[in-house]
């Protein structure tokens, strides 16, 4: 899941900043319908599911689930099942996250992550204590934000025009701490068009691609790498998942935002 190593146009912003733009962010509930794109190696030759992620407004912070169900059938017919379930609180401030993660294949858990994490306010770094898979303490780089500030700091970049963005990255998915992250800003329409929900049809919105690394500057090739659509408010639809040896489509075929209530 990655992309070539891109040219950092923007500095990685301090969590002040990203802070100031996450208010624009909004809650919401999203389903999405999964199916294969592309096989690389032709070993996969249908891929099936769901992904539900829901956004609740916290008055004071950020609450966050994704929960993903997939069913990937290689070329002599046996089938896989893979679920996620990922959970994050993250404080609006942008400094402090709390996660749990737990992934299974066919009804066995291959990993789980559980911890809190914490961000200094100026930017400068920070700590992550993890519970799962072990008790350790791990320090985060300069510059990291956690996964809403991590949107709206992309959204933030592109309104401004930027084409190429790099940023740290936490988000309590793996046990390794901080990834970095490249974005490429495909294009950015400051015009609303056409969206298939009425509380988008209103907005900006314009295609990312987000490629994961290790922080190691050894790598060359990404982990992962997903595009989408972003609207300006952090909704996300035309999901691309690229997974090193399967690319997977995600289309949203569900849509709610609760009205404001803090």
């Amino acid at each position: 899941m990655r992309l070539l190593a891109i040219l950092s146009l923007l500095a990685a912003a301090p969590v002040a900043a990203a802070h100031a733009q996450s208010s624009n962010l909004a809650a919401h509930q999203a389903a999405y319908a999964l199916t294969l794109d592309s096989s690389k190696d032709g070993d996969v030759s249908a891929v099936t599911g769901e992904m539900g992620y829901e956004v609740t407004d916290a008055c004071d912070g950020w609450a966050v689930r994704q929960r993903l169900q997939m069913k990937v059938t290689n070329h002599e017919g046996t089938d896989v099942d893979m679920v996620s379930d990922y959970l994050t609180w993250e404080s609006k401030d942008g400094t402090k996250l709390r996660f749990h993660m737990k992934q299974m294949t066919d009804s066995n858990v291959t990993e789980q992550v559980e911890g809190d994490a914490t961000l200094k306010p100026d930017g400068s770094g920070g700590v992550i204590h993890y519970t799962e898979p072990s008790v350790k303490t791990t320090e985060l780089p300069p510059g990291t934000l956690f996964p809403m500030a991590h949107t709206a700091a992309i959204i933030a970049g592109a309104e401004a025009g930027k084409r190429f963005i790099t940023l740290p990255l936490f988000d309590g998915t793996g046990a390794d701490g901080a990834q970095s992250t490249s974005i490429v800003v495909v294009n950015w329409n400051k015009e609303p068009s056409a969206a298939p929900y009425a509380p988008l049809a209103e907005l900006p919105s314009g295609r990312v691609r987000v490629a994961f690394f290790p922080r190691n500057k050894d790598a060359i090739s990404p982990d992962y790498e997903v595009g989408m659509r972003y609207w300006s408010n952090g909704v996300a639809d035309a999901l691309n998942m690229d997974f090193g040896d399967f690319v997977v489509n995600g289309k949203l075929k569900s849509f709610t935002m609760p009205p404001p209530h803090c």
